[in-house]
Formats: structure tokens, sequence, C-alpha cells
């Protein structure tokens, strides 16, 4: 892989900065942000002080759901409503670490290539998913 097309510490850190700054722009709870990278192992991640315990566990597997299919989250919701017997044998053979409820964006570098996922959890599932993007473009990638 071309080292311009990976997530680095440098990227999640940008990410994790311009995402937590979003939110509290935008005046939402406490939030995690998890970045993962394209093989669903966190890079890095954050929980403000006050997010409740389970904000940390939904972020990581929103974003999981999306690194695991290189979409956002968004869509993952709507395709589960879809088709609810496979996204149930998702979250099963995943141990439960898939979570497809909106509030993730896939990260893709200039060129397309999946390069992980971010996720939030603190704010409604459109206010995480804004502050993920928010993230994504400010360390200068693509929300996917």
């Amino acid at each position: 892989m071309n080292p311009s097309n990976q997530l680095t510490l440098a990227h999640a850190g940008a990410i994790l900065a311009a995402a937590l700054a979003a939110a509290r722009a935008d005046g939402l709870p406490p939030v995690a942000v998890a970045v993962l990278d394209a093989s669903g192992h966190t890079v890095a991640l954050q929980r403000e002080d006050g997010a409740t315990p389970l904000r940390v566990d939904i972020a990581i597997g929103k974003a999981y759901a999306a690194a695991g299919m290189g979409v956002a989250s968004r869509v993952l919701h709507q395709r589960a409503q879809d088709n609810p017997v496979f996204f149930n044998a998702l979250a099963s053979s995943s141990q439960g670490k898939f979570i497809p409820q909106t509030g993730a964006v896939a990260i893709r570098a200039a060129d397309g290539t999946l390069l992980g996922a971010v996720g939030a959890s603190g704010g409604t599932g459109a206010q995480d998913e804004a502050i993920c993007a928010a993230g994504v473009n400010a360390a200068g990638l693509v929300a996917a």
C-alpha cells in the first residue's frame, strides 16, 4: 500500500480534534469519537468528560460497521431496515461489534481507497455523522 493511502496516527489525531471541536461548536452533549483503520482496529479514541460509559462502545461499533462495509453507517441503517436477518447475522458474526446506526462515515483517500472509518456517539445520529465528516474533511481525507 502506498504510504499516502494509509490512515496514520497523525490523521486520526486530526480527525479527533476536528470532530470534537465540531461537537463543541454545535453544543452537543459530551461525545466519544473512535477512528478505526480499514481492518477495524482502533487507531485513536477519545471520550469527553461526562460522556456516558456506552458512548465508547457505540462509537466503535458504528465505525466498525462503516469500515467493514465501506460506506457511511446511515446507508447501513437503511439497509438493515430492508434486510434485518442479514444485518442481525453481521452483528452476531462480529461478536456484537457491528452497529449499523447513523453516526459514522467511511474514510477514503483522494483516489477512493478505503482507509478506515470514524464513528461518534453522544448526539443524534445525524449530529454524530456530521462531526465525523467534519473531522475527516479537516484531515484532508474524504468522508464517504
